[in-house]
């Protein structure tokens, strides 16, 4: 039965194994031969990310082609509007593609651990949150979108991939579980504060 884990993993964490000369890596983590990462996640982000030991589940989580549904918590610079949300649900045209359509709704401030460093916040700009599902993952994709109709992305947290989330994972931890067979993620939807976290 493949093996999969599921790290939380904290912001300046590079996905590979191998030494970094500028920043932590999984090696500094996670001590279980075999398993690789089911996908990336950004340097400069934080939350789920999923590892396995067994290749077709690899390919099942990372193929853009299955559409798993991936929610990310959003603290932005601004105040979004009706129509920059829209405009994030009907799709995004960037500079090399065209975004797939996303579910966002604007959330009040999660209960998160502190993040390391701290965000940098101007004074005289409000932020906000956001919950953000996409079903795509192409390079620094939330980001660009967010940016795209005015909100840069000030933290970004993966909170589920599929039907796994975060539920009770500390920064730096991990869970490892038996899967039977792939989740398809069909039932994700977009969560207003629906876990409980452990606190480092």
């Amino acid at each position: 039965m493949p093996e999969l884990i599921l790290f939380n993993k904290p912001y300046g964490v590079i996905t590979q194994f191998s030494d970094h000369a500028l920043h932590q890596t999984l090696s500094d983590y996670i001590a279980a031969p075999g398993f690789y990462p089911a996908g990336r996640l950004d340097t400069d982000s934080e939350g789920l990310l999923l590892l396995t030991n067994d290749g077709k589940l690899q390919a099942h989580i990372a193929d853009p082609r299955h559409k798993l549904a991936k929610t990310y918590w959003v603290q932005v610079e601004g105040e979004p509007d009706e129509a920059a949300l829209d405009q994030l649900r009907r799709g995004v045209q960037l500079s090399d593609f065209t975004t797939l359509p996303a579910e966002v709704e604007r959330i009040a401030a999660p209960e998160l651990w502190p993040r390391q460093p701290p965000i940098r916040v101007r004074k005289h700009i409000p932020d906000s949150w956001l919950a953000l599902t996409i079903r795509e993952g192409k390079n620094r994709q939330v980001r660009r979108m967010t940016a795209k109709v005015g909100l840069p992305t000030l933290r970004l947290v993966r909170v589920r991939i599929g039907d796994w989330t975060l539920d009770g994972i500390a920064p730096g931890e991990w869970q490892q579980r038996s899967v039977a067979q792939p989740s398809m993620g069909r039932q994700a939807r977009t969560p207003n504060q629906p876990f409980k976290f452990k606190r480092p």
